[in-house]
């Protein structure tokens, strides 16, 4: 036991060591989320001791603690860890076996244009649609995709003219998701380029808009905006679930995308899908994801089948899950305390604001509520004209308003993070103060 211990010990000192190495090295090559909070006295080489102290903290087991964290709270990314605490909850009814001889192949069905999609997750998917009334999945052909990001590289490449003797303009409606301009130009493709804000665009040539609803960053449902001949419209529904906003019919549309990143919280297994009228549009992109990756994890795809059978079965079968359980109910409650709470810190700060959102009628829940989206577009009043670094200098990290073709007054920030993370944020966001 002695022995272990010690080597426990050995471990744990070069664990530490090696974390601290990296941020030495981030700082010493200038990386911007981490000299922003020193003196611009220190040395590099005494930079080490601060950069320990501005590091993000271990999370405790405890809610409260006597001291306010004074760490970097970074919400940035949009990590859905929120989703960690009720997944826990449920235990082994989302457990997964796979045997060492299991998807061997390929192949999982050969009867289907993508031939990679397993069955079960394809049945899962058209399950929790019909359930919670989203998106029409008859007609359609679904497409499977390591995420949404390689679906929408996929649909690209299948809708891009390919003899064109120019590329294809793409566009989207300000304030924009921030990866969609370097997703279309990553590869400087001959087939396609960024051709920016939907709402400037006046060419009268083909075009690709993209409609993101409820739209990403600022929560609010879109449509097209150019409404041309010559368009092709790819509908992104990442937040198109109960516990954002709600649903007031089912979405349809000829080319309609989804993830199980924020629909379930699950974006490590990096699982996504497209509903797909036309079969030609079904066979390119199927033809894209074969060249990229020859197909999609089929072990990620039977856990994320699962995950969706469970939360189907809580709405359906409650009988076998305790109270409050349900998984839409469950997070809708959670998302209407985390807004209401952030709400409350920007009005004792009295720095910043949030947009208001309409009420709808949710046809699945049978509530009317306003939406309550995964990210908060949030503006900071008076004279701070850029409201990123102001919050950097605070210790938060947002992405701010100039990464989506918006205003640099405005920052967008993830409401998804675990809940010690999101309280720390809002009580050092109600204590920011014009002195």
């Amino acid at each position: 036991m002695d022995l272990r211990r010690m080597i426990l010990g050995h471990f744990l000192v070069i664990s530490l060591a090696l974390n601290v190495g990296f941020l030495y090295r981030d700082y010493c090559k200038g990386n911007r989320h981490y000299q922003e909070f020193f003196s611009s006295k220190n040395e590099c080489k005494n930079a080490s001791v601060t950069l320990l102290e501005a590091s993000p903290q271990p999370f405790s087991s405890s809610s409260s603690s006597s001291k306010a964290f004074d760490g970097i709270i970074d919400l940035d990314h949009g990590d859905p860890t929120m989703y960690e605490k009720y997944w826990q909850q449920m235990g082994d009814k989302t457990k997964v076996v796979i045997n060492g001889w299991q998807f061997i192949s390929y192949f999982s069905d050969v009867s289907r244009v993508c031939w990679f999609l397993e069955p079960e997750f394809a049945n899962s998917i058209i399950r929790l649609h019909k359930l919670v009334g989203n998106a029409i999945t008859e007609d359609r052909y679904i497409v499977v995709g390591t995420g949404s990001t390689q679906l929408f590289q996929a649909l690209l490449y299948a809708v891009s003219p390919p003899n064109s003797s120019e590329p294809i303009s793409v566009v989207s409606a300000a304030p924009f998701y921030s990866s969609y301009p370097l997703i279309t130009d990553f590869l400087k493709s001959g087939l396609h380029k960024w051709a920016g804000d939907a709402y400037t665009f006046d060419i009268d040539k083909p075009y690709i808009e993209l409609v993101t609803s409820p739209n990403n960053p600022d929560g609010f449902p879109r449509e097209a905006v150019v409404n041309k001949k010559q368009g092709i419209l790819i509908h992104d529904f990442a937040y198109y679930w109960p516990q954002y906003i709600p649903i007031s019919s089912p979405a349809d549309h000829d080319i309609m995308l989804f993830t199980v990143s924020k629909s379930t919280g699950h974006a490590g297994s990096r699982v996504g899908w497209a509903l797909v009228k036309d079969i030609e549009i079904a066979k390119k992109m199927t033809e894209f994801i074969v060249l990229s990756t020859i197909g999609v994890s089929k072990d990620s795809q039977i856990r994320a089948a699962k995950i969706l059978q469970v939360v189907s079965d809580s709405h359906q079968y409650k009988v076998d899950f305790k109270e409050g359980q349900a998984f839409f109910e469950h997070n809708y409650n959670h998302m209407a305390r985390r807004w209401k709470q952030l709400r409350d810190a920007v009005n004792m700060s009295k720095l910043f604001s949030l947009p208001d959102f309409p009420s709808g009628s949710c046809t699945f829940s049978g509530r009317t509520f306003e939406s309550q989206p995964a990210f908060a577009w949030l503006k900071c009043k008076g004279e701070i004209d850029d409201c990123e670094s102001f919050l950097r200098g605070h210790k938060i990290l947002t992405r701010g308003g100039k990464h989506f073709g918006g205003s640099e007054k405005y920052v967008r920030i993830s409401m998804l993070p675990r809940d010690e993370t999101f309280d720390q944020f809002t009580e050092r966001l109600s204590s920011i103060n014009s002195s």
